[in-house]
This record gives structure tokens, C-alpha cells and sequence, in this order.
């Protein structure tokens, strides 16, 4: 039964005030909303949008944002929740601790290391193409060799930016707050600019068939590993576009509203956190989602779907410079290079975050959770963490990277819409800032729909995930169970265990 020991809410949040673990409250509900709009408006908006598109949806690509975003709102709702009533860093991982129990929690730990690490690194890797396409023909234009990790040996651009936000983090959750906002600035700006300017560029004739009809894969070209899993499972036909097509690209556009949930990660440094996390998580998904679908009809209005180039990598500034408005395509570069560090650097905090919550239980090595003496960040976590971001995005190519975000993200989605109802059901007595309206109707739509969009990936995607997943229950069997805090402490009966 040691497997599903839970950490009682009371003793989540006392823990944050041990000295050698306490972090510094100085986020506000705006700095969240800022951090959360600024991780959200990433790859997904300045690279997915075109790649998915030419591939999946067509001019229905605006609601493939919809439907992904009407997943991320029913789950968003429950993450508020549990943020408001368990203030605690750790995100999903802390809160299955307090519903499910050790096992569970340290899957879902295992979980978001996947999508954070992973994240950051495909990311970086994002940045690093609208970078290049910034400098070609350029003096210091990025030789091959040195910025792709699929047609060169290394993706260095990627690597190097990895370690600076790394650098930023270290030194104080109000430096990086102060970079996210002047940096968002920017790329909303950039974001607005493609609105405004590329209305005057959109033909109608463009978004007709809006959802273009269904077409078989080519024979050959569909097996289990490129193909959805719900085709495999129900002897589904492979196809692309039409409905099935729509509902294939939410999976994959999933991807770009990776980050509210990192709103979840720093509710133990909120001055409010009971009010502030709930209105950082749903604000800030609530402007990109208006944002994304916005960007997305622009796109396919100004260059039709079938002249897309999928392998572009900065399909927005492309978009321009093929109305002959070149001035507009490097603005937007310029903008994306420049916006992208931001969201690498917030996903990167969310898995310092995670990480450090699971060391502070002993689930990692415990000396992981100490803070630095000045600036009261977890600088050993976050140098770590930082390092793996920066191998994984200079030798994996992006792609790989960002389906693995997608499934390990709905994954966490549908542990904290069960957790929310588990919760309300075994402590009705704890005090929430935020509650889910019809929570009995929301979280089953929430784990339903998360569901149905993990079955829209890839076969492939799914068996690197079990991989993932599989090696994480070794690891706790081989040290997260014998050296977890609370098992100890209840060993001891009621006694303390030293936390270094």
C-alpha cells in the first residue's frame, strides 16, 4: 500500500516554509497572465500553424486551434482549482500526490519532465530555424553542419540559447518575470502586425473548400508508427484532411498551447496564489486562443494551403515575402527569434519547478531541492535541467520533439480533471479559491476529449511515451520508493526527516 500513500495538503504547504526549501513570493496575477501568454505564443503560432495546414487541415486550421483550445480550457479550469487549494510548485504532480498517491504522482512527475524538457528543447530548436532564416545570405549566416540536428551534425543556435535562459533563471524567478514581459511586448506586437497588415492580403477564394475533402495516404506511406492510433485501433482507412484530418491537426496544434499549466508550476512564489493562479491560468489562455485562431485564417487566406511548404520552419514571414512584402517577413522573424527565447526559458522554469518539488520529497536526490542562499531559486535543478534542454535540442529534430509534448501533456490533462473530482470527494473541507463549475460535467469532458486527441497521435509517439513512462517506474522502484521523505517519516511514526 506504500505505493499509494498520499501527502496530505497540510503538510504540501507547510513544507514551503522550511527554510533551505523557500522560495521568494513575487509573482502577481498580471506577471502570471504574462508568463502564460508569453510561453503559449510560441512554435505553435510561428511554425505549426503553416506545417499543420499543409498537412492536416487545410483552412480548418482555425478550428483545430479551437478544438485544441476547448481542451485546454476544460482542463484549465481543473488546474485552477487545484492551484488555488494547493499552492504548492509541482503543478499536477503535487496534486496527484494529495489524491492519488506516491506511484501516481511520480508518473505524472515523470510525466511533465517529459513535456517541459522536452518542450524547452523543441523550443530552442524553433528558434534556431527562424534565427537561420534571419541570417541566410547573411555574413553569419549558420553553417549546415552546425544548425540541424537532422541534416548536420548539431543544432548549435538551439543549444546556446537553452543555456542562457538557463543563466536567467538561475538568477531570480523576477529577472526572468521582467525578460517575459519585455520580450512579450514584443512578440505580441509581431503577432498583431500579421493580423493587421495581412487582412489587406486575404483571398476569400483561399479558405474554399474551407475543410478540404478527405484524401487516402498513398500506399506505403501509412503504417502503425505514422499513422493516428485511433485508425490503427478501429481499422480506420488513413487519411488526411476532412473531418478526421481537422481533428489529427488539434492533436498536433495541441503543441502550441503547451505552457498555461507552467502558470500551475510557480504557485508557491504568488503573493495570492488562491487568486492569482486561477486568473493567470484562464486569461492567458483565453487571449491566445483568440490570437491563434485570429493568425491562423490570415495565413490560409493570404497563400492557399496547397502552396504551404510543410518542411518551412518559418511559414508566417514566408507568407509575406510571397505578396512581396519581404520587409514584413523580417519583422516577423526578427520578432519570433526574439520571442521564442521567452517560451524556451518559461518551459525550462516549469520543469525546475516539478523537479525541484519532487527532490524536496525525496523522489529525487534531496540535495536538488536546496535553494541558492541569495537569489532563492533552485539553481542546482535549474543548471541541470538547462543542460538536458540543451543536449536534446542540438541532437533531436523538432518534429520528434513536439509530438512527445503533445501526449505527455493531454496525459497530465486527464490526471488532474480525475484528481479534481477524487479531491472534492475525499477533502470537501479545503478551502478553494477557485472552484470548477459543473466540475461533474467539465472534468469527464476534459478526459474524455484529452483522451480522444492522445488517440490522434502517432503510433510512434505513443511508443516512445511507454518508453519514457516505462523507465520512470524503474527509476522509482530502484530509488524514489526507498528514499521518498513521507515513506520515512512514516517509518518513524510521526518523526522529521532531514531534508538534506
Amino acid at each position: 500500500m506504500s505505493l499509494f500513500r498520499t501527502k496530505s495538503v497540510e503538510q504540501s504547504i507547510a513544507e514551503t516554509d522550511e527554510p533551505e526549501h523557500r522560495l521568494r513570493k513575487n509573482l502577481t496575477a498580471l506577471d502570471l497572465t504574462i508568463f502564460g501568454v508569453g510561453v503559449i505564443v510560441g512554435a505553435g503560432i510561428f511554425v505549426y500553424t503553416g506545417t499543420v495546414a499543409a498537412q492536416n487541415s487545410g483552412p480548418a486550421i482555425s478550428v483545430s486551434f479551437l478544438v485544441a483550445g476547448l481542451a485546454c480550457a476544460l482542463a484549465a479550469l481543473c488546474y485552477a482549482e487545484f492551484a488555488s487549494t494547493v499552492p504548492v510548485a509541482g503543478s499536477a504532480y503535487t496534486f496527484s500526490y494529495a489524491t492519488f498517491g506516491e506511484f501516481v504522482a511520480w508518473l505524472i512527475g515523470w510525466d511533465l519532465v517529459l513535456e517541459f524538457t522536452v518542450g524547452g528543447a523543441a523550443l530552442a530548436s524553433s528558434f534556431s530555424g527562424y534565427l537561420q532564416s534571419l541570417l541566410a545570405g547573411t555574413p553569419f549566416e549558420v553553417p549546415v553542419a552546425l544548425g540541424s540536428a537532422t541534416d548536420g551534425v548539431v543544432n548549435l543556435p538551439a543549444m546556446v540559447i537553452a543555456l542562457l535562459v538557463t543563466a536567467v533563471l538561475a538568477r531570480g524567478i523576477k529577472l526572468a518575470s521582467i525578460v517575459n514581459q519585455v520580450v512579450t511586448a514584443i512578440k505580441l506586437a509581431v503577432v498583431a502586425l500579421v493580423i493587421v497588415l495581412g487582412l489587406s492580403y486575404v483571398r476569400v477564394a483561399n479558405w474554399v473548400p474551407f475543410v478540404p475533402e478527405s484524401e487516402s495516404v498513398p500506399a506505403g506511406d501509412a503504417s502503425f508508427g505514422t499513422s493516428p492510433l485511433v485508425t490503427t485501433l478501429f481499422g480506420l482507412e488513413p487519411a488526411v484532411f476532412g473531418w478526421a484530418g481537422v481533428m489529427a491537426g488539434a492533436a498536433v496544434v495541441f503543441f502550441a498551447f503547451l505552457g498555461f499549466d507552467v502558470v500551475a508550476t510557480v504557485a508557491e512564489e504568488t503573493r495570492n496564489p488562491q487568486r492569482d493562479v486561477p486568473r493567470g491560468i484562464l486569461f492567458s489562455l483565453a487571449i491566445v486562443t483568440s490570437l491563434y485562431v485570429a493568425v491562423s485564417l490570415v495565413v490560409t487566406g493570404m497563400q492557399s494551403y496547397t502552396d504551404i511548404d510543410p518542411e518551412d520552419s518559418a511559414p508566417l514571414a514566408t507568407a509575406f515575402r510571397v505578396v512581396g512584402q519581404d520587409w514584413v517577413g523580417d519583422v516577423i522573424a526578427v520578432g519570433a527569434t526574439i520571442g521564442l527565447t521567452v517560451v524556451t526559458m518559461t518551459l525550462v522554469m516549469g520543469q525546475t519547478r516539478v523537479g525541484f518539488a519532487m527532490a524536496r520529497d525525496g523522489l529525487l536526490p534531496r540535495w536538488l531541492a536546496k535553494v541558492h542562499p541569495d537569489y532563492r531559486t533552485p539553481s542546482r535543478i535549474t543548471v541541470i535541467s538547462g543542460a538536458g534542454v540543451a543536449l536534446l535540442a542540438g541532437f533531436v529534430d523538432f518534429e520528434t520533439l513536439g509530438h512527445l509534448v503533445s501526449i505527455g501533456t493531454l496525459f497530465a490533462f486527464i490526471l488532474v480533471a480525475v484528481g479534481v473530482l477524487v479531491l472534492r470527494r475525499t477533502r470537501p473541507d479545503l478551502q478553494r479559491g477557485f472552484r470548477v463549475p459543473a466540475a461533474g460535467v467539465v472534468a469527464p469532458l476534459s478526459v474524455l476529449l484529452s483522451f480522444y486527441l492522445m488517440l490522434n497521435l502517432v503510433g510512434d509517439t505513443w511508443l516512445r511515451f511507454l518508453a519514457w513512462m516505462a523507465v520512470g517506474v524503474v527509476v522509482y522502484f530502484a530509488y524514489g520508493r526507498r528514499h521518498s521523505r513521507l515513506g520515512q517519516q512514516q517509518a518513524a511514526g510521526t518523526g522529521t526527516v532531514p531534508t538534506a
